[in-house]
């Protein structure tokens, strides 16, 4: 944004101090030039060849040493031309000159002698080898014979199953458990005490007759009731002596069979161990057989490996005489080097261009600041209408005027002040007043409650848009 100072006098003068009266101008800031591309690469380009000129010369440093010298030389110019551009430019070449020293020429000259004498040797060495190498090569007829992988496949197969004896006994006794056999006791059991008891019976009921105790009295009952347990004691005795013959009759076919599977298991550890044993004893001669089998390949391949010693020999003879010894070279040192950055001229000047962008941006909101705060608007650009009539301010102070432009495109002259609201005196604020530009845009301008306000959106979009 840029205040200048416009002479209103008829005779205008081009200094301030003859003018007789001044007023300022608001003027809307400029975007800035954007740099030419192929300017701103022409500009990279020659800086970048010219840093690179100034390393070589400054990192090819020569060297002295007692073994020899090493020297840089300008030797010419290479001219390279900048296809984007099509400026020429001249980039120097160097020659790299390495000298011996003298002692080191006078031991190359002996080790060059000493070559020569070898490489003759194994010229004539050579010779001999072409007639050896046309033979062909055969083991002979003494080498030993490689291992036969017959024998290790005859030793026989291993044992991958054996008998495992009889079936396991999984039940034992009759179908009924041994329970005929229990019936069969106590029948017999039975058989045995129910005539005692009859007999008993009719003893205790002749006893109770004799002394007078008749059938259904208490003492009747009572008799007949012991006599009663103590048959049944001797039925349940009898029952029970039954049970513990079938219990033992259980037991006994119980440890039968486990005998039984005893003696089956001791089978089946037997067999089992009878058919290690004949694997064992199958990899005892597998072993054997494999022994065998590697001393005869180890034999064989000693036997082979001198014959190629014979043959190769001549051969490694010659490739020692043909080596040679070789002269050693200076050893240069690692001279320290210099490197110039190039100077980034394209990075500065775009740098440089937005630089002016970002002013310009700071430069134009400032001028949209100002264009509001002419108006009063004092951060409330939201509100359309906004009281501007003379009448509602005092204090008022004529600070100059920005050029505006009504619907006919007439340009004219829009006076700023800077005053205050008789409703809010000592707040100073700056904009122009309702009735310039009512002479300006009639249309721009309304009264509300019989006060003028200005419609800001009609002024910044109409009026000030145009200047």
């Amino acid at each position: 944004m840029r205040w200048e100072w416009v002479c209103r006098s008829r005779h205008k003068a081009s200094r301030r101090s003859r003018c007789s009266q001044w007023e300022a101008k608001i003027s809307k800031p400029d975007p800035p030039t954007p740099p030419n591309p192929y300017q701103t690469a022409a500009a990279q380009t020659g800086t970048n060849v010219s840093t690179g000129v100034a390393n070589s010369f400054l990192n090819n440093v020569n060297q002295i040493t007692p073994e020899g010298s090493l020297n840089y030389d300008v030797t010419g110019n290479y001219s390279w031309t900048d296809p984007s551009t099509g400026h020429a430019y001249n980039i120097p070449r160097f020659t790299s000159t390495q000298s011996l020293s003298p002692q080191g020429q006078a031991l190359k000259a002996q080790n060059d002698a000493t070559k020569m004498n070898l490489a003759t040797m194994g010229n004539a060495q050579s010779a001999k080898v072409s007639g050896l190498l046309s033979t062909p090569f055969t083991p002979g007829s003494g080498a030993p014979t490689a291992g036969s992988a017959g024998g290790i496949m005859g030793v026989g197969q291993a044992s991958t199953s054996f008998d495992p004896g009889w079936d396991i006994t999984k039940s034992y006794g009759p179908e009924d458990n041994f329970g005929a056999d229990r019936q069969r006791v106590e029948d017999a059991m039975m058989g045995r005490i129910n005539p005692q008891l009859a007999k008993e019976r009719t003893n205790v009921e002749q006893r109770l007759a004799d002394q007078g105790i008749r059938y259904g009295s208490q003492a009747y009952t009572s008799a007949m009731d012991d006599y009663n347990r103590q048959s049944n004691d001797a039925r349940f005795a009898a029952i029970g002596q039954a049970g513990d013959e079938q219990a033992r009759l259980n037991q006994m076919a119980a440890a039968q069979a486990g005998f039984q599977n005893q003696a089956q298991a001791q089978g089946y550890q037997q067999n089992q161990g009878l058919a290690s044993f004949r694997n064992a004893g199958l990899m005892q001669q597998l072993a054997q057989q494999q022994s065998g089998f590697n001393a005869q390949n180890a034999a064989r391949n000693q036997y082979m490996q001198e014959q190629y010693q014979q043959r190769n020999q001549p051969l490694n003879e010659i490739s020692a005489l043909m080596s040679g010894s070789q002269v050693q070279q200076p050893n240069w040192l690692n001279s320290p080097t210099s490197q110039i950055a190039t100077t980034d001229i394209g990075g500065l000047i775009n740098q440089n261009f937005a630089q002016q962008s970002q002013n310009f941006q700071a430069a134009n909101q400032n001028w949209q600041s100002t264009m509001g705060g002419l108006l009063g608007l004092g951060g409330k650009l939201g509100a359309a209408a906004i009281m501007s009539d003379r009448r509602a301010k005092q204090n008022i102070e004529k600070i100059g005027s920005v050029f505006s432009s009504n619907e006919d495109g007439d340009r004219k002259r829009l006076p700023v002040y800077e005053w205050e609201y008789k409703h809010d005196p000592g707040t100073r604020r700056v904009g122009p007043m309702a009735q310039d530009v009512e002479k300006i845009d009639p249309g721009a301008v309304g009264e509300i409650g019989g006060v003028k306000h200005i419609d800001a959106n009609r002024v910044m979009g109409g009026i000030l848009r145009a200047a």
